[in-house]
């Protein structure tokens, strides 16, 4: 079945669908197996150097998959990949909403064709998988790099480790460092939150789960109660009000869910208690936004002078917010703020 979002908005340029008779890919050209758009194959990290995400995944070469998590579309699962780690997604069939999850899946693309130490780059992805992979209730699988078992959401939650200013200004500015990227590429992501940022070994975080994602087009914003926008939904708690009435979307929506994001590496809290409904209302209807003014957090010296940064980014009017770009220096003079 063809994507609800069309093919040329997830591909690369130079990425052309061509007749393969052998693995089975992505639902651009039919064979006896199913259809597939095929590119050279390419080593990772070396072994196949890798500008461009692959649309053939070489199933022999799939080894050892152990469970690591999972979500609304999908779960997630650590294996070795032509002798590297990586990781795989399998995007489940929502039975409640097959649209959604197809167009889950192809969101997930979105940035496939990137490259940013600050974001989950993909490796391959496929609609079809063969017999000895089989699971019918998956519309597709992508194969990405394995950054770590542990998001943002783990450090502030369950973590006993120390987040004190320095920690949490670096994570902020590896995530406006990726949410720049993706920006200058007219990619939105729409559902940034801690659960939703990983971090490597190396304590960088990435970017990942683009299942709500649009690419926009040059100089457009996008309705988002457009049709093929159905699957735009994200975390309530992190959306921005002018998504929750069902305006237009831009870059600027994923900067309100960054300043959520903030508050949360600031406080270890979750921004909001009570019913759901009455939280979207108020953010709307009464600008409800995370503790601030009370919150001992920010009664300091060093707490206030972070106040001014949160405000703009989860300002109700998005053009008021910076942008990604802004976002960076704002979180260097905060840095020079704290002595830091």
């Amino acid at each position: 079945m063809p994507s609800p979002i069309p093919v040329t908005r997830l591909l690369p340029k130079d990425m052309c669908p061509c007749l393969d008779i052998g693995t089975c890919s992505s639902p651009l050209t039919k064979h006896s197996f199913g259809t597939t758009l095929q590119v050279p194959v390419q080593r990772l990290h070396g072994k196949v150097a890798s500008r461009l995400w692959s649309t053939v995944i070489h199933w022999k070469e799939l080894r050892a998959l152990v469970p690591v998590g999972s979500g609304g579309f999908g779960s997630v699962y650590k294996a070795e990949y032509l002798g590297e780690t990586v990781a795989l997604k399998r995007v489940k069939k929502c039975t409640k909403n097959t649209l959604a999850s197809r167009q889950s899946f192809w969101a997930e693309l979105n940035a496939a064709h990137l490259r940013h130490t600050n974001i989950v780059r993909v490796i391959a992805a496929t609609t079809c998988v063969p017999p000895d992979f089989g699971d019918e209730g998956s519309i597709g699988t992508i194969l990405m790099e394995f950054v770590g078992s542990r998001n943002l959401q783990q450090i502030i939650s369950e973590s006993a480790e120390p987040l004190g200013e320095d920690r949490w200004l670096r994570y902020a500015s590896d995530i406006a460092r990726g949410l720049r990227f993706l920006h200058s590429h007219r990619v939105v992501h729409l559902d940034v939150k801690p659960a939703n940022v990983l971090l490597s070994s190396a304590d960088v975080c990435k970017i990942a789960d683009f299942g709500c994602s649009v690419k926009l087009d040059h100089g457009c914003e996008v309705s988002s109660i457009s049709p093929r926008l159905s699957h735009v939904g994200g975390t309530y708690t992190h959306r921005a009000p002018e998504l929750l009435k069902g305006e237009a979307l831009s870059p600027q929506a994923d900067i309100f869910s960054f300043g959520i994001t903030l508050w949360q590496l600031i406080t270890r809290e979750q921004p909001y208690t009570g019913d759901r409904q009455h939280v979207l209302y108020a953010v709307v209807a009464h600008s409800l936004r995370p503790s601030v003014q009370d919150h001992p957090v920010f009664l300091s010296e060093q707490g206030r002078l972070c106040r001014p940064v949160l405000s703009r980014c989860w300002s109700a009017e998005g053009r008021c917010r910076p942008s990604a770009e802004e976002l960076l220096p704002l979180l260097e003079q905060l840095r020079a703020q704290l002595g830091l």
